[in-house]
């Protein structure tokens, strides 16, 4: 079943546009990559599907329901996950409380999340549960902001840029994560340039390039691709 449908979507920063008739699926329990250079349009994407751009045309559909143009807040309540690329915790907040602000009521037909289940999936995180936000490494405020983000129960996260900026470590941990958010049944939207990262954990790939998709297909057979790789990525 396709969760998240985007058809022909166009976006904007002012006068200058980002996207070029964008087109991909996510269906329900897949991981998707969202893969391309630096500014070749993956934040803008997931922020105009999120609902985050003031000026887009064209079709997203979620749960066969047209939510383009929807407020933010009405997106999220309708079981669409987003954890922004700058890990917007609330610093004064301890663990527990950051994690509260996200809470939902379970939702049909998706993974239910409390912090107990989100602290055996991040053991590091329940071992600081009084800790504040702000006395947190980047990596561990990520896999706040991803738990947080869980606590509102999504049929579908999109979430940007996990491995950006953290330890190899961490980065090792936001794999396994992903990947038993999988076995959960939950369906991701990855915003990623790092290859090794999107290849451990995502089925298919889209690839952006100058914000038009260039490259659709299987993730294994996009990671083999030499040429593609080279010429879409630089790798």
């Amino acid at each position: 079943m396709t969760l998240l449908k985007v058809d022909a979507l166009n976006a904007f920063h002012g006068r200058a546009q980002i996207l070029f008739d964008v087109g991909f699926e996510v269906g329900r329990g897949e991981v998707v990559a969202l893969m391309g250079r630096n500014g070749a349009g993956k934040s803008t994407t997931m922020k105009a599907v999120m609902g985050l751009l003031p000026r887009i045309s064209g079709a997203v559909s979620f749960m066969g329901e047209d939510i383009a143009g929807m407020a933010p807040h009405r997106i999220a309540r309708k079981g669409l996950g987003y954890v922004p690329e700058d890990r917007r915790v609330f610093g004064d907040l301890t663990v527990m409380e950051n994690l509260d602000t996200g809470r939902q009521p379970p939702r049909e037909d998706a993974p239910s999340w409390t912090p107990e289940k989100l602290f055996r999936v991040f053991p590091n995180l329940g071992e600081m549960r009084n800790r504040r936000a702000s006395r947190m490494s980047g990596g561990e405020q990520q896999m706040l902001t991803v738990s947080r983000t869980l606590m509102g129960n999504p049929r579908l996260v999109l979430l940007d840029e996990p491995s950006e900026g953290v330890a190899p470590v961490i980065v090792e941990q936001m794999a396994d994560m992903i990947l038993e958010l999988k076995r959960e049944g939950l369906a991701i939207l990855l915003s990623e340039q790092n290859l090794h990262f999107a290849e451990l954990v995502s089925d298919r790939v889209y690839v952006l390039e100058k914000g038009q998709i260039r490259h659709e297909g299987p993730m294994h057979a996009f990671a083999r691709d030499d040429a593609a790789r080279r010429e879409l990525l630089g790798v």
